[in-house]
């Protein structure tokens, strides 16, 4: 019987398949669900800084034909806030109390200012890490990419300053040079990256004229990323890497612990077959540990990686050469 246990961020996990923050990770009883199904550990739904400036606005808008009381807005400012924060923290300490594996927080966020010291408080609730979804969209003509790169690092800096749990950055792939900047982050003193985070992407509706959201859930196509810098980086950094985005089954586990990463999340295939589907991922990958003769999960885990492999040029290389030549010869 294959054994699954793992660490990731120094924490023992019974399995490195993680329920990434999502619609599935914001109520007890779907945490509980989750357990029960073997995740080794739950990343809590994020709390967006985003989203409580916008309840703000969205409240302001609607008292300013009220009142114009400056002292007013600054009450109802920092009540929206405490309101949000109370129920976050709520669920971590409902969460801890009621679960055996650990429970790692989240936050939505692109600034470095007073909004950071939430941090504290989330470690007071007992989470057992802290996980940053950091995505600064590179579209201001008027900011450099060094400019870009430096709120990470300001982030990191300020929220290390408050905390003692682990700490994991969720980034994405829009990077001048990725594999440094990567580098770069894995020195600051945190203990985790997650590639790679998905934002919102918008679409046209061409009958009503109409912005909308696309691409919600993703698709199994998108573990090419994760799976080559992943790879690419494995035992070349000092944190551990969580996999995420396109992890559709089990065969897309396997291949992203292959890689080297310490543990993958998921999130869009429970939307796709509910919660129940962690058991059969779990099943998926302990029959293919049986069938490979790997008993433990460090002793396949980065097997793959270019600094492990046997020709670590085809990590390098960005052109279908192979392809298409094959294909000419037919």
């Amino acid at each position: 019987m294959a054994d699954l246990s793992c660490t990731y961020l120094g924490l023992a996990l019974k399995s490195p398949i993680i329920a990434a923050s999502s619609g599935f990770t914001d109520t007890l009883i779907k945490l509980q669900q989750l357990e029960s199904q073997g995740v080794g550990a739950v990343v809590l739904k994020s709390i967006f800084e985003e989203e409580i400036t916008h309840e703000y606005d969205k409240t302001l808008r609607l008292e300013a034909e009220k009142t114009g009381r400056e002292e007013f807005l600054d009450y109802l400012d920092v009540r929206i806030r405490q309101e949000n924060i109370e129920k976050y923290i709520a669920l971590i300490k409902n969460a801890k109390k009621n679960l055996s594996i650990p429970v790692i927080a989240s936050i939505n966020c692109k600034t470095s200012y007073e909004w950071m010291s939430f941090a504290e408080e989330i470690e007071k609730a007992g989470a057992d890490a802290l996980e940053l979804n950091v995505f600064v969209l590179p579209s201001t003509m008027n900011r450099s990419s060094e400019d870009n790169e430096r709120i990470y690092f300001e982030i990191v800096k300020q929220v290390k300053k408050r905390i003692r749990i682990p700490l994991v950055l969720k980034i994405s792939y829009y990077f001048s040079n990725l594999a440094q900047f990567i580098s770069d982050l894995s020195h600051t003193g945190i203990q985790g990256l997650v590639l790679f985070n998905r934002f919102y992407s918008p679409d046209f509706n061409i009958d009503t004229l109409e912005v909308v959201q696309s691409n919600v859930l993703s698709h199994p196509g998108e573990i090419s990323m994760p799976l080559r810098w992943i790879s690419m980086l494995s035992g070349q950094i000092s944190c551990d890497f969580s996999a995420s985005t396109g992890v559709a089954d089990g065969k897309s586990v396997i291949k992203l612990l292959l890689a080297g990463a310490a543990t993958v999340q998921v999130a869009s295939a429970f939307y796709r077959h509910g919660i129940n589907y962690a058991g059969i991922l779990h099943q998926e990958l302990s029959d293919w540990m049986d069938e490979h003769g790997f008993s433990t999960i460090d002793s396949f885990k980065g097997k793959l990686s270019q600094i492990r492999y046997n020709d670590p040029s085809v990590f390098e290389r960005v052109q279908f050469m192979k392809y298409f030549s094959d294909k000419e010869s037919l």
